[in-house]
């Protein structure tokens, strides 16, 4: 926010200077106007490095009946892996600030890149501080997301289950998973006793500690009889500005039930950050390719453009998207994806700044965009 200010105000100044190098004649009005617009954006520099210089406080969110207590700002680690330009060790940095900021929640997978994010977040969780690990068993015919029709006898069968809870404790070089999630899910598969029998074993040996489920993308109901067994702790579901439905029945039952809420894909895969244009390209092998194909982009770019309008001046979309997750109570953690430090520091001061005014809720509400799975959705 405060680089973008800095460029309005040498624009600004650029202005006066050239005009008073040109001999032109500048109004007293229009002098005032350009001032007292600087005057506001130097206030706007000096509250957000108010906050980027001070020991903001972590906000810390009951992770249902675990009772963990979670920062209300996780990690994803998705893109450290799965996407291009990941830079090792410039995770490894990101991942050592994030905790002094006081994230505590990692979120990882075997599918990010076969192990690889797993291996990356290994060497952090060996530290003193109490840090909490997600992670995901992949299904067994490697397909994602889980389609209507799919058997759990291909997807997660006991045996694999107990194969790559083991794979994951390997990479991560821990004796004991936090939280091991599948990650895919179809309701139909609540009765079947294989991956109740799998479970059942991990936690009799001490492999793993709590069990979730990430919800396949735009289908927060694929999971409501599951989540009834009881068997379940946590869910994890893509929840952001767009995409309001987990409100409608996923969220009252995880209330009920007491079970917890990760918010994931807070920024809907790169829309909700406002820099996606309909010129907007990959590089070759990056995941977003296939998601964001012409039918896609051009939809999500027409959606944020009218975002956009109803924003305050002086706030930017990315952390509107953030904050509008936030204030729903129902989610203990959000997990963006960060890759830098900048995107680690933005993030975790958005918690500490400043509430959305109601009346802004209400209207970003109106923005909801309901859609459904299609071949590229994944």
């Amino acid at each position: 926010v405060s680089s973008k200010i800095v460029r309005t105000l040498a624009s600004d100044s650029c202005i006066i200077i050239i005009q008073l190098k040109l001999n032109k004649y500048i109004s007293y009005e229009n002098t005032s106007q350009i001032i007292s617009s600087m005057a506001k954006k130097l206030k706007c520099i000096e509250e957000n490095l108010d906050i980027l210089t001070k020991n903001f406080i972590m906000e810390y969110r009951r992770f249902g009946r675990t009772e963990w207590q979670l920062s209300a700002m996780g990690y994803g680690m998705w893109g450290l892996a799965g996407w291009k330009g990941s830079d090792d060790q410039e995770t490894i940095r990101s991942l050592d600030f994030a905790v002094d900021k006081g994230c505590n929640f990692f979120d990882t997978a075997w599918g990010y890149a076969e192990g690889r994010s797993e291996r990356i977040l290994s060497d952090l969780i060996q530290s003193d501080k109490k840090l909490y690990v997600a992670t995901k068993i992949p299904p067994m015919n490697f397909t994602w997301p889980s389609r209507k029709g799919f058997l759990l006898k291909d997807c997660f069968p006991a045996d694999h289950i107990i194969e790559y809870v083991e794979k994951s404790l390997a990479n991560l070089r821990v004796d004991t998973i936090d939280l091991i999630q599948f990650h895919v899910w179809e309701d139909e598969w609540h009765d079947d006793d294989q991956w109740k029998k799998g479970l059942e074993q991990l936690k009799q040996q001490g492999k793993i500690d709590k069990v979730g489920i990430s919800i396949n993308r735009w289908e927060p109901e694929n999971a409501l009889r599951t989540l009834r067994t009881g068997l379940i702790d946590t869910v994890q579901v893509i929840y952001n500005i767009f995409d309001q439905a987990p409100e409608d029945e996923l969220f009252p039952l995880c209330r009920e039930l007491d079970i917890g809420v990760i918010a994931r894909v807070p920024f809907d895969e790169g829309t909700l950050t406002g820099n996606l244009t309909l010129d907007t390209t990959f590089p070759d092998g990056d995941w977003r390719n296939t998601y964001f194909v012409p039918e896609n982009l051009i939809s999500s770019v027409a959606h944020a453009e009218a975002l956009k309008k109803i924003l305050p001046a002086d706030r930017t979309l990315p952390e509107v998207a953030l904050k509008f997750i936030l204030q729903n109570k129902d989610v203990s953690t959000i997990i963006p994806g960060m890759r830098k430090e900048r995107n680690v520091l933005f993030n975790m001061q958005v918690g500490a700044s400043y509430e959305l005014p109601p009346a802004l809720v209400e209207e970003l509400k109106g923005h909801r965009w309901d859609r459904i799975p299609t071949q590229w959705s994944q």
